[in-house]
């Protein structure tokens, strides 16, 4: 934290009285730019809400600057006994500010998630042509619509609507474009001989659930939903990865974009809808996870009792008994 002076004090006190802050350092003046003290501080992530709720009290991050990294690998018993003092368990911890910025940055509207989510889709264009799942699995993997979904998620818990209308223009906008884009290079692969009507018309036994949906593909997006918004809050990548090639979005659209290039409308209204159900399901799942999420570590998570900071006691002056 960079604190400006005349907070420095109160942001010391709030740090020290916290049951979860543990290796506090602090630099008098250090900080130029904005100037100010610096502060140093290791916090159990169990407690870390805790802990910025009252720096923004504070209003630190106004005049100065708060900034979160995550600590790998910390060998410290005063770390240890601050992750045992703060109750609750580290794993579980949902650090809001954290998950915030970790999807907003995902929600905007760039070229880079264009270019991405066209690629994906084009990948699985040809996976669904020539029923091949090793194509509409990497298609899954390079496909970034999850970033706006989960980003939709937390702005409708939170109640981040910018968020919110930045998450539905990037999926309103991103898909349509992806589609587009799908459909122009269906007509160029046509028009070079890669590939032919005929082979989306043959019997594709791999790949023909994408355009088949069904209760079991709200099962499936439902669950990944979960997962997904387990594996963001929790900071576990592996999870994610694992999510992205279980959802049907961007194959759908791929199917849908490959049936309306040439002009079979049952694949392309059933594609549609494979499409729809998944959104739907994974935006339901997210924000009822993190509902959960929410309420439950509110439940496990009492109040924490501050450490009494030690304050050097006055002299007690003798008075003197008169007959």
């Amino acid at each position: 934290m960079i604190t400006p002076q005349r907070q420095a004090a109160a942001v010391i006190e709030a740090l020290q009285a916290d049951v979860a802050v543990t290796h506090l350092v602090v630099l008098p003046g250090a900080a130029r730019e904005p100037a100010g003290d610096l502060v140093l501080c290791d916090v159990a992530r169990e407690g870390a809400n805790a802990v910025l709720e009252r720096l923004r009290e504070l209003g630190v991050e106004h005049e100065g600057a708060i900034t979160i990294e995550e600590a790998g690998v910390t060998l410290s018993d005063s770390a240890d006994r601050a992750a045992a003092r703060t109750p609750g368990k580290g794993v579980d911890a949902v650090v809001w500010e954290e998950i915030e910025h970790r999807t907003g940055q995902e929600t905007r509207l760039s070229m880079t998630y264009l270019v991405l989510l066209a690629v994906a889709t084009v990948i699985a264009a040809v996976g669904v042509l020539l029923d091949q799942p090793i194509l509409i699995v990497g298609a899954m993997v390079v496909g970034p619509e999850f970033g706006p979904l989960a980003g939709l998620c937390v702005g409708l818990v939170q109640g981040r609507w910018t968020m919110v209308r930045r998450s539905s223009v990037a999926l309103a906008v991103g898909f349509p474009v992806a589609v587009a884009l799908t459909v122009l290079a269906t007509w160029a692969m046509t028009a070079a001989g890669l590939v032919d009507r005929s082979m989306l018309l043959a019997e594709r036994p791999l790949t023909d659930f994408i355009w088949r949906p069904d209760a079991l593909s709200w099962v499936v997006g439902f669950l990944a939903g979960i997962a997904g918004m387990v594996s963001i809050t929790s900071a576990r990548s592996g999870a994610l990865i694992g999510v992205l090639i279980s959802v049907t979005t961007v194959p759908a659209a791929a199917n849908a974009a490959v049936a309306a290039a040439y002009r079979v409308p049952d694949e392309a209204w059933g594609s549609a809808l494979q499409l729809l159900v998944n959104l739907a399901a994974i935006i339901v799942a997210g924000v009822l996870t993190l509902t959960v999420q929410r309420l439950w570590w509110r439940g496990v998570r009492p109040p924490a009792r501050p450490v009494a900071v030690a304050r050097p006691r006055r002299p007690v002056r003798q008075g003197v008994r008169t007959p």
